[in-house]
């Protein structure tokens, strides 16, 4: 025995064993006073701090009348404290997880060691050499509970532990802490000393075949009385609580099995005794049932140590065991087969059956057997640190500083790789939106932070990005690429390992920042910064990086908020809310502003109104990107709320204007027309202009298939567009008093500038019916204009008045550059419109693109007709659109496929068409259209004239065209008609084929 562990027995031996001498008056005042307590549902304080105070008290030294600190005395009142500390234990059944939870090991040995005491266990004797069937049931339960506790205490010591962020320095507590953790630290010394000897009592504790009996208040009331009054009971009787002899064997082998894992990370060949105990406790859990336990164990930590035991001792070649992940890793980590660990990887992508931590504790440990000097892990630790950012991406989890630092300086090698993992972790077939947006996500991101593009191709190329991509978002990230001014490679020097940065504080702070840019997560972006500003208060944190950015009327506000922290919270996370709307990551983006709203609520009533204008503007995006995209009604209660921003009237809140416009376009989109009309407040309408311009829009689409009366509305929006595209002119005049500079202003009589109303009608309007009613209107008020050649077709013109007072007040070429990109927006939400297609094909026949309005005026044919299958309806390709088509083709110098155009016409115009006949320098395929031509006078015609030209060959082909039966002038006029339609479809097709 060491010299510690002789102390300790000795001091242990020291104490009274004799039950405590009181009063009659003053026991049964504190038992009353105890029970009173224990009695309550919810004591304050808890029982178990009852321990603490009890044995505190009675352990309290005392001082001589020479002021000289002596030991505890031994007498009536700490006895009696120490009793009622057993009482409470016992009140508790001797529970070692409650009690291990809640009390110091230096208060849990005083307890233990003053239960072994009452238990009249033999002083000075060493546990090992006691036959615990030889002694009562009572003291061979106290030598157990003591040396379970023993080897709990050694496994939990061994277990790592957060240390507690310290408040502020008090020297008293500092000092008590310091005694406490010293007094701790010596009895682990000598518990680990004795570690052998308790594991030789807690196995002999299994052979034992007879129940064991633990201390009750009863039974510590016995012990308390006089030995007379006992009336006949003896320790030895069955007086006290009950253990059966298999909850022993479960306790005792569960913590046998832990203290033996424990120490097998020294001794590999004890983990078989762990397995052993382990499983036998599965089987002893199994047979009676955890709740007959007395002393509950964590069947979840029991599973994972017998999950760890059987891939601590599997062979390599038992197949049986290689079953599951975990053993398959452990394995290959054995072993030094390394490619499989990476197939292992690769495949758990699909399943994501491993945890992250797991995860991340093979990669840590890979990277420590790189630096050791095995440069052959270089590789695998890239693979696999590959497959973990890929699993972390499908799981929408922040990438790990560790890829970022091994994707410093991509290879083909490396992109290949990731390509590979990136294709074998999801299944598009099966997957998710939400997955496939992540994934898409990651791909996009890493573009963009590539330097070179030939990497850039070979991302952007490959199978998986073109189907997770759209084309135009494809487009636009290579063309983004393409633009982008070359940057400083600052990476021209070998980069250090990242390993091998020493922890210091600006790397500390950089790490840091690097997160806080990454992480989209709410409560992690507010430990990030509270983390910084106990670093530095000098740095604000809002500015490190350039994508955040809040529109100026919020910006004036938070950056006025005082305290440094919450502005940069409040600050970041509204740029990163707004941020993700911008890129449609709308479920973060509401998290993010959740937490600002529940932030700002507490000190800004102002900041909280603007956080619930945005998340409005948050639910109309959500709605129109989800349910509305296939036609589902928005909920009422996001009407209401959109009614209520309009017609909100608090004073000195900063508002943007884009919410405005979303909200008047959210409305007529979704045909709210009767709120427009006739329930907005009048008030409103005449001091918000979007609201004034969208109750008109919707007016005049209410009354749309009314009657002339109803051109009265028509006419007032056609009055207030015209004020929004009128010029003022300003003339300014030099000292010789002549006019030195005319300037042009938008006119201040427009409800809004055009720009804004064209951000509203381009980027916001949805609905077929408004969109159409803009065009037409911006269509006749182009056509209005005096030198224009050229009208533009639109449904719907008739409505609009046929001439302005002022024309040169009206800015013509923006209302150009409006149509133009008004009717190509229109397109974009609806391709199939005929209408819009006749429009845009105007606009290029206006501005002399010949072959792309024949493409456009076509197309408007084929949409509507089942690519020509179908005829045409006269009012889609009515003579005006014919004859424009004709002339395209002329000034393309293809005659052929005017002559046959003028067929198309509701009167053959042979004038046209024989003078293109005539042209011999022509660019289309000539002769091989005759087929298509089924006007007899036509054919005719060109029989003559190939014949007059020696061109025999053209001529037969005429000829044999003119020869067919069913164009035969004596037919009924159904078969010619028939004849014709089928003629006018195959040319159609075949135009659209050169065109398209």
């Amino acid at each position: 025995m060491s010299a510690e562990a002789a102390d300790r027995e000795a001091a242990t031996s020291s104490r009274p064993c004799t039950p405590p001498q009181t009063s009659w008056f003053e026991f049964v005042l504190e038992e009353a006073l105890l029970e009173q307590h224990l009695q309550k549902s919810s004591p304050d304080p808890p029982p178990v701090q009852l321990i603490v105070q009890f044995l505190e008290q009675a352990s309290k030294p005392s001082v001589n009348e020479q002021n000289q600190v002596q030991p505890p005395p031994d007498n009536k009142r700490n006895r009696i404290l120490k009793l009622l500390a057993l009482k409470v234990a016992a009140h508790l059944k001797w529970d070692l997880d409650v009690l291990e939870k809640s009390l110091s090991v230096p208060v849990l040995n005083m307890l233990l060691n003053e239960l072994l005491c009452i238990s009249k266990v033999p002083p000075g004797t060493k546990h090992v050499d006691v036959d615990l069937s030889s002694l009562p049931p009572t003291t061979a339960m106290a030598i157990l509970l003591y040396n379970r506790w023993a080897i709990r205490t050694i496994v939990q010591s061994s277990f790592p532990v957060k240390q507690v962020k310290p408040g502020p320095p008090q020297l008293n507590v500092m000092n008590h802490i310091q005694q406490e953790k010293e007094l701790t630290e010596n009895i682990l010394k000598v518990l680990k000393e004795q570690a052998a000897d308790s594991i030789l009592v807690l196995e002999g504790a299994l052979k034992l075949n007879k129940d064991l009996y633990v201390h009750t208040i009863r039974t510590l009331d016995l012990l308390a009385m006089e030995p007379g009054v006992v009336n006949g009971e003896t320790e030895s009787s069955t007086a006290g609580l009950k253990i059966s002899t298999e909850e022993i064997q479960c306790q005792v082998c569960y913590d046998l099995g832990a203290v033996y894992f424990q120490q097998g990370s020294t001794n590999a060949a004890v983990h078989e005794k762990a397995k052993e105990k382990f499983f036998k406790t599965k089987e002893l859990i199994a047979k009676n049932g955890s709740s007959s336990l007395h002393f509950t164990i964590d069947e979840e930590r029991l599973a994972g140590y017998c999950q760890a035991c059987e891939v601590l001792t599997s062979s390599s070649d038992d197949a049986s065991q290689q079953a599951t992940p975990y053993s398959q890793i452990h394995s290959c980590m054995k072993s030094g087969k390394y490619q499989d660990l990476v197939k292992i990887f690769l495949e758990d992508n699909l399943t994501l059956s491993l945890p992250e931590q797991f995860r991340q504790s093979v990669l840590r440990e890979l990277f420590q057997k790189a630096q050791q000097g095995n440069d052959a892990l270089d590789e695998v630790c890239f693979k696999v640190c590959v497959c973990n950012t890929i699993c972390d991406v499908l799981q929408g989890r922040i990438i790990d500083i560790q890829f970022c630092q091994l994707f410093l300086k991509p290879s083909k090698e490396k992109i290949d790789f990731l390509l590979e993992v990136c294709s074998g972790s999801i299944n598009l077939e099966n997957a998710s939106e939400e997955l496939k947006r992540r994934m898409a996500a990651f791909l996009k991101n890493l573009c963009l932070g590539m330097e070179d593009l030939q990497f850039v191709f070979m991302i952007s190329s490959h199978d998986l990005f073109i189907k997770l991509l759209k084309d135009d978002e494809r487009k636009l990230l290579i063309d983004q690429m393409r633009k982008r001014s070359p940057r400083i490679n600052l990476c021209t020097k070998p980069v250090t390992s990242f390993y091998d940065i020493p922890a210091s504080a600006s790397v500390n702070i950089g790490q840091l920042e690097h997160q806080l840019i990454l992480s989209v997560d709410p409560w992690r972006i507010r430990q990030i910064l509270i983390e910084l500003h106990g670093m530095t208060s000098e740095r604000q944190f809002w500015t490190i990086s350039n994508k955040w950015e809040v529109p100026n009327v919020y910006g004036n506000v938070i950056l006025g908020i005082k305290d440094s922290l919450t502005r940069d919270l409040v600050y970041v996370l509204m740029a990163k809310g707004l941020h993700c709307c911008a890129i449609k990551d709308f479920v973060h983006a509401k998290q993010l502003f959740a937490a600002c709203l529940e932030l700002v609520t507490e000190f800004s009533p102002k900041l909280r109104q603007v956080m619930l204008n945005e998340m409005l503007l948050l639910d109309i995006y959500t709605h129109e990107a989800g349910a509305g995209a296939s036609g589902e009604r928005p909920p009422s209660d996001l009407i209401s709320r959109v009614r209520g921003y309009l017609e909100m009237r608090v004073p000195d809140i900063p508002l943007r204007q884009v919410i405005a416009e979303e909200c008047v376009a959210f409305l007529l989109n979704w045909c709210e027309n009767e709120y427009l009309t006739m329930q907005v407040p009048l008030p409103l309408v005449q001091t918000n202009p979007y609201v004034k311009l969208g109750q008109l829009l919707a007016a005049t689409c209410k009354e749309l298939p009314g009657p002339k009366e109803s051109r009265r509305t028509a006419k007032d929006l056609w009055e207030v567009v015209v004020q929004i595209c009128s010029v003022s002119s300003q003339h300014k005049r030099g000292n010789d008093g002549r006019v030195s500079l005319i300037k042009h202003r938008e006119s201040t009589l427009g409800i809004m500038y055009r720009y804004f109303m064209g951000v509203l009608f381009f980027s916001l309007l949805q609905e077929p019916l408004v969109l159409t009613t803009i065009l037409s209107l911006f269509v006749k008020l182009h056509n209005v204009r005096e030198d224009i050649v050229n009208d533009i077709a639109a449904e719907h013109i008739s409505i609009w008045p046929s001439s302005i007072p002022n024309l040169q007040s009206v800015d013509f070429e923006a209302v150009a550059v409006t149509v133009k990109e008004l009717v190509s927006y229109a397109l974009t939400i609806n391709a199939n419109n005929h209408f819009w297609l006749i429009i845009q094909a105007d606009i290029y026949f206006a501005t002399n693109q010949y072959s792309a309005a024949l493409h456009y005026y076509l197309q408007a044919g084929a949409v509507c007709s089942d690519f020509f299958n179908k005829m045409v309806p006269p009012d889609v390709y009515t003579d005006q659109v014919i004859k424009r088509m004709i002339k395209c083709c002329s000034l393309l110098n293809c005659h052929t496929q005017v002559a046959i155009l003028c067929q198309f016409l509701r009167e053959v115009d042979y004038k046209t068409a024989f003078k293109a006949l005539q042209e011999q320098n022509s660019h289309d395929a000539m002769d091989s259209y005759y087929e298509y031509i089924w006007d007899v006078t036509i054919l005719e015609y060109l029989t003559y004239l190939h014949h007059k030209r020696g061109e025999t060959e053209k001529r037969q082909i005429a000829i044999k065209a003119i020869g067919q039966t069913e164009l035969n002038a004596s037919n009924p006029e159904e078969v010619l008609q028939l004849a014709a339609q089928r003629r006018k479809k195959k040319f159609l097709q075949a135009m659209a084929k050169l065109y398209f």
